[in-house]
């Protein structure tokens, strides 16, 4: 595809503001601009044009219905479609789609995850139009991505919560800013840029295993010969089939108006990455939503299935998505990013400590964000970043930051020195920082680097609770700057001791080295190693009030949201546990009895003509398929029991059950089987080895 087509390509099915410009008339394009950057509501008369606009524009593009596009509790989105015809008469029909279809629709609400804000027979809910998000075609449907509400109004979706948290960081910032006299911002927008990891497999050999198509993941496997020792995946030549999918990919993403920059293999054979230039946080999450459901639209198309749970594979790495997070303002600044002036690297630093600051008070908060049986098998596995928060800074912010703490002067001759105006401080070097991967959260020049979250999860949940974090520490430090008698010493001063309070969870060390553990124990962070355990610091008083002064979730809200998560771990634990059992009684356990049927006879058969025959090996091979055949179905019946148990007293209890009950016995389980499958014969084995998975596409 040449350059230009690209160019044509790019948005072609996105009723972006170029398209508005055209279509629309001046006074309601103004109307629309004012609405999204100023928040004044939309006539009811604009509302009418530009849904005229957009029937129009869709019906041209091929579009026969529309629907509000919506993100509820579940993770994924979800839509209604319905027709823009009307009936005229017996024989005729119109076109039409009106501002009020456009501005609010009414989905049944019953149905979605609540956490009991709505009864099952309280069945109305609303979505409303977000008019600062384009509407796009998708599979001939004109999708207008919206917010969920219940009939009270209380948030039962993904989007509002982030919506709210991006108004309140802005109005926090603004006010940081006005302080170092910038007049002309109005907004500061969190930018994010998520990078998503993916496996691609055969798709007829993942039909021939039931654990990935009902869990995500292989609940058997035994580990291949090769996996990703050699390191020759990473970064290697693309295969030619996988090439076609990545190639049609782009395509679909870019005429949603997707900025799908760089596509690579990752670590772990069969396992890739696209990663996206980064873009608002609202923005960011749609688009994120969109891209994971193209990739497995695209996979199929090719004859191959698109994995996105966080382990797909025992053995070999798991899939993360890093969440690249900033902040720009409406003039183009980035304030992440040193200046060449002395109020721009002292507004760096001010930002800089709110970050250390609001991660330090609030590790729980963001290690819950990031929470979910798929990432248990993630999170510290020599692969991922700890479950313990961290930053890491790079060696040079790292002095400077020790300097400002002990007040010394800070010197690199090596490189390039900015003042930044405050005589006290130290000057800050360009370009201060290497990468570590091993870091839950990584200074990468002008952006953090959120490593920790899932790559099957919604990307809000985690922005979310960075942006509401940020809000919080810069209105704290509004507050103390904005009656300070001299504002460059109490900067200074307030910047050395926000950094002196906080510097442990700086960390520019080996996430992975159990030296790390002990020394975080040392400095008071937080461990929260599983989900079950995570969850149970997400109704923290601090967490709430932070959240309820910000508006972005009432207690309600958020003890909903805690209450779907931990149903949610449940339901997934139990599926899988359902899921390993279905295997083995109905399809292992009869083929490792058929082999050791086999087997046997074949020795009966070989001593009935020469008695005195050797063997021994074929003996000591059943003896070890009875042996962990016995063990099987003992884990078998006690994964059995586990499940039938009573149910724990409430949520919290039932998520620490099904991890520390039902979980362990489902690994010992696994183990038996995963030690029967190097002693059964290939043909005789039931279910795909991983060999045939991982290397499956050539």
């Amino acid at each position: 595809m040449s350059n230009q087509n690209v160019s044509q390509l790019f948005g072609s099915m996105v009723f972006n503001e170029e398209v508005m410009r055209q279509r629309l008339s001046s006074t309601c394009y103004r109307a629309w601009k004012k609405c999204v950057s100023d928040g004044t509501p939309l006539e009811l008369e604009t509302a009418h044009e530009m849904a005229a606009a957009m029937k129009d524009w869709a019906i041209e593009k091929g579009a026969t219905h529309f629907t509000h596009w919506f993100q509820p509790m579940t993770g994924f989105t979800a839509e209604k479609h319905d027709s823009f015809i009307t009936p005229q008469d017996s024989s005729r029909v119109l076109m039409q789609f009106s501002g009020k279809e456009l501005v609010r629709g009414e989905p049944d609400a019953s149905s979605f995850p609540s956490g009991g804000l709505r009864a099952t027979f309280e069945a109305r809910g609303y979505t409303a139009w977000d008019p600062s998000a384009f509407a796009f075609i998708k599979d001939g449907s004109l999708c207008i991505p919206t917010i969920f509400c219940s009939y009270s109004g209380q948030a039962l979706d993904k989007k509002t919560p982030l919506l709210r948290s991006m108004e309140e960081l802005s109005r926090q910032a603004v006010r940081v800013l006005r302080l170092f006299g910038d007049r002309n911002v109005k907004k500061v927008i969190s930018q994010v840029g998520p990078e998503q990891e993916y496996f691609l497999i055969d798709k007829d050999v993942y039909n021939k295993r039931e654990d990935l198509i009902l869990t995500g993941r292989t609940l058997f496997g035994a580990k291949p010969p090769k996996g990703q020792e050699l390191e020759d995946h990473y970064f290697g030549t693309i295969k030619p089939r996988i090439a076609a999918y990545m190639r049609e990919l782009d395509e679909e993403l870019w005429k949603l108006g997707i900025l799908a920059k760089t596509k690579h293999n990752e670590v772990a054979p069969a396992q890739h990455e696209l990663a996206p230039i980064y873009t608002d946080a609202n923005t960011a999450c749609d688009h994120n939503q969109l891209t994971m459901e193209v990739m497995k639209k695209v996979a199929a198309r090719h004859n191959m299935v698109c994995l996105l749970h966080e382990k797909p594979f025992a053995g070999v790495n798991g899939s993360g998505k890093h969440d690249n997070w900033s902040l720009s303002t409406d003039t183009g600044m980035n304030l992440f990013k040193p200046g060449s002036t002395p109020s721009q690297n002292a507004r760096f630093l001010l930002f800089l400590s709110a970050f250390i600051k609001g991660v330090d008070e609030y590790q729980d908060l963001l290690r819950c964000s990031v929470a979910s049986p798929g990432n248990d098998h993630r999170l510290g596995a020599q692969e991922a970043p700890p479950a313990i928060l961290s930053i890491f800074l790079g060696d040079e912010l790292t002095a400077i930051v020790d300097a400002i703490v002990q007040d010394t002067e800070y010197v690199d001759t090596s490189k390039k020195i900015l003042s930044i105006g405050v005589d006290a401080l130290p000057p800050i070097p360009q370009d201060t920082t290497d990468r570590n991967r091993t870091s839950p959260l990584a200074f990468t020049g002008n952006k953090f680097e959120f490593r920790m979250l899932g790559s099957s999860q919604s990307i809000s949940g985690p922005n979310v609770a960075l942006n509401t974090i940020m809000a919080e520490e810069l209105s704290q430090f509004a507050d103390a700057l904005e009656g300070a008698e001299d504002f460059n010493s109490a900067l200074h001063d307030l910047i050395r001791s926000t950094l002196r309070d906080h510097q442990r969870i700086i960390f520019n060390g080996n996430g992975y080295e159990d030296a790390w553990v002990e020394e975080a124990e040392k400095r008071g962070l937080s461990n929260l190693a599983c989900t079950a355990d995570a969850l149970g610091a997400y109704l923290q008083p601090k967490h709430i009030q932070l959240f309820q002064k910000h508006r972005v979730f009432t207690a309600e809200e958020l003890s909903a949201r805690n209450e779907i998560h931990l149903m949610n771990y449940c339901e997934v634990v139990g599926i899988e546990a359902r899921t390993m059992l279905d295997m083995v009684r109905r399809s292992i356990f009869p083929a490792v009895c058929k082999f050791s049927g086999e087997t046997a006879s074949g020795v009966a058969a070989k001593k009935s003509v020469l008695a005195d025959l050797d063997c021994s090996d074929e003996e000591a091979l059943l003896q070890d398929l009875s042996r962990l055949s016995a063990e099987m179905m003992r884990q078998t019946r006690a994964l059995d029991e586990a499940l039938a148990a009573p149910k724990a007293a409430n949520a919290y209890e039932a998520a620490r059950y099904y991890r520390y009950t039902v979980f362990e016995i489902m690994g010992r389980l696994r183990a038996a089987v995963d030690a029967m499958e190097v002693i059964t014969a290939a043909e005789a084995w039931p279910l795909p080895s991983y060999t045939d998975l991982l290397f499956s596409i050539r």
